[in-house]
């Protein structure tokens, strides 16, 4: 197997969103048929970190990570696996009573862990989506 090829020189993975120059990764990558979301947090439109109870920081996490699968053309009603990082899991229903608000008719596989390493925010997400490319 020859690794002289660096992932970046692949066509069918591709990164989406505007990566932030200080981190290592991008918001999103598409992978094939795959979209997988990086961990987000709730930010609003201009990406400035949006603080609240559990409930609004899950909204606007839910947010984000819509506006990152709309530049594909993807919706949550696509996505097919979430995990779920909280800072207190004592907020577990409360966070889920949201969740299942934005994801009423979802088909997904999902996992929630307390996580102490959320630093600044109650809630982290990432996603996988799946979406096949109309070529």
């Amino acid at each position: 197997m020859d690794d002289s090829s660096s992932s970046s020189d692949r066509k069918d993975v591709y990164p989406i969103g505007k990566k932030n120059p200080n981190l290592p990764f991008h918001p999103a990558v598409r992978a094939g048929d795959f979209i997988f979301v990086s961990g987000q947090v709730a930010k609003d439109a201009d990406n400035n970190m949006l603080h609240g109870t559990i409930e609004e920081e899950t909204a606007g996490t839910i947010e984000t990570i819509k506006r990152i699968l709309a530049e594909e053309g993807v919706t949550l009603a696509d996505v097919v696996r979430v995990t779920t990082y909280l800072e207190d899991t004592r907020d577990f229903g409360r966070y889920n009573k949201v969740f299942s608000e934005h994801f009423k008719d979802a088909v997904l596989a999902r996992t929630t862990v307390e996580a102490r390493a959320v630093i600044n925010t109650k809630i982290e997400m990432d996603a996988i989506a799946y979406k096949p490319r109309k070529i």
